[in-house]
């Protein structure tokens, strides 16, 4: 099996707060894991190793390896013969848990990132935008207000725009962060729809607080509990019935 993120105890604090705790994974390209655990658990912080954001938070200290498979080649995610930030973010797409889209109108929201980051612009960047737009089902529903506020859309919309943003830089890894976690379950089972559909496409890795989402997206399924990785499951692992939900309660 090929793994699109391999990670050697991972270790994460902030300040005297111990976040992460030794953290040894491999996740699977082209498979949606699921990272479930309570609050407070590191699954945001687990993801944040990936892409390196966790370096641009006050008092962060990081220990531990790892290394991601990106266009073909095996890189180290820090150190010597790392990718610059500005390539492992753009390859590597994370959306948050409240839509964040920039205070632009709605076609900007793609176009500026396309002429900044991969240097699109003009009728590439245009078109880059709409392939974008349609694969998050959108286009339809913006394509004669582009220059409207971002912020006018509803929030299931904003949602999609923001996936859509990080669709039109061409990632091949996607970090989801509770994406549904603020969106009405119609917007949220919408989400979750675009989710499944990308699945074949993108490696994805999604923290999720639903179990019931989890099974309806997942192939695997990440356990923290307290910064430790209990382990990684595959779907046909998961506790059923009433077992699940003992799983559940002590779990979440």
């Amino acid at each position: 099996m090929q793994y699109c993120v391999s990670l050697r105890n991972i270790s994460v604090s902030f300040g005297s707060r111990k976040i992460l705790k030794r953290v040894n994974v491999d996740f699977p390209c082209r498979k949606v894991t699921v990272l479930l655990g309570r609050s407070g658990s590191g699954k945001t912080t687990l993801l944040r190793s990936i892409n390196r954001l966790n370096e641009s938070f006050d008092g962060y200290r990081g220990y531990g390896t790892g290394t991601i498979f990106l266009d073909g080649v095996l890189h180290p995610i820090s150190g010597t013969g790392s990718l610059p930030l500005s390539i492992l973010r753009r390859k590597v797409g994370m959306v948050f848990q409240s839509p964040n889209p920039l205070p632009l109108s709605i076609g900007k929201n793609i176009l500026l990132p396309l002429a900044l980051v991969a240097e699109k612009e003009g009728e590439e960047g245009r078109d880059a935008m709409k392939k974008a737009l349609e694969e998050v089902g959108l286009w339809r529903e913006v394509s004669d207000r582009l220059d409207r506020p971002a912020s006018s859309l509803s929030g299931g919309q904003q949602q999609r725009l923001c996936l859509a943003r990080a669709l039109a830089l061409t990632p091949e890894i996607l970090l989801l962060d509770e994406p549904t976690s603020s969106l009405d379950r119609t917007a949220g089972r919408r989400i979750e729809e675009l989710i499944f559909s990308l699945r074949e496409r993108y490696s994805i890795l999604m923290v999720s607080h639903s179990l019931s989402q989890a099974r309806r997206l997942g192939d695997y399924f990440a356990i923290l509990t307290e910064g430790v990785l209990e382990g990684l499951l595959p779907a046909s692992e998961l506790p059923h019935g009433a077992e699940a939900e003992a799983f559940m309660a002590n779990l979440l």
